[in-house]
């Protein structure tokens, strides 16, 4: 009985952890249609990746910002923007320093930690895995 009074479900916290979720959600599938711009095929280029990446870092960044928003896959989406984060922090903006300004890695250095509150937290309450009861393993 005192375990169930502790974890209490609380909306404000619900509503809350849905608003990060969604946030990065929304940065994400910003970021992902920038990147079918044929453009984006000589950024890779410049980076020292491959142009074929193009197409699928635009799906996987599109396709993963809607799971985060409806709460779906949310812990592998997690680690598969934790990948992309991590390869942006050090691959490509790690010799820029830390300052966004000057083209470092501060914000992705926090997009990444939303990520990481993701992977530890799961879908929430507020999410179409919850609602549905869609298998552990899709979680």
């Amino acid at each position: 009985m005192y375990l169930k009074q502790i974890h209490k479900p609380n909306t404000i916290q619900d509503i809350t952890y849905w608003g990060i979720r969604a946030s990065v959600g929304v940065i994400f599938i910003a970021y992902g249609i920038q990147k079918f711009d044929p453009i984006w095929k000589q950024h890779l280029i410049g980076f020292g990746l491959p142009p074929e990446l193009q197409i699928p870092i635009a799906l996987a960044e599109v396709i993963g910002g809607a799971f985060l928003i409806v709460g779906f896959m949310t812990r592998i989406t997690g680690v598969v923007f934790s990948i992309i984060l991590l390869d942006a922090i050090f691959h490509i903006r790690w010799e820029n320093g830390f300052f966004i300004a000057q083209g470092g890695w501060d914000y992705d250095l926090a997009l990444l930690a939303m990520m990481l509150f993701v992977i530890v937290t799961g879908h929430g309450r507020i999410s179409i895995t919850s609602i549905l009861r869609i298998p552990k393993i899709l979680q």
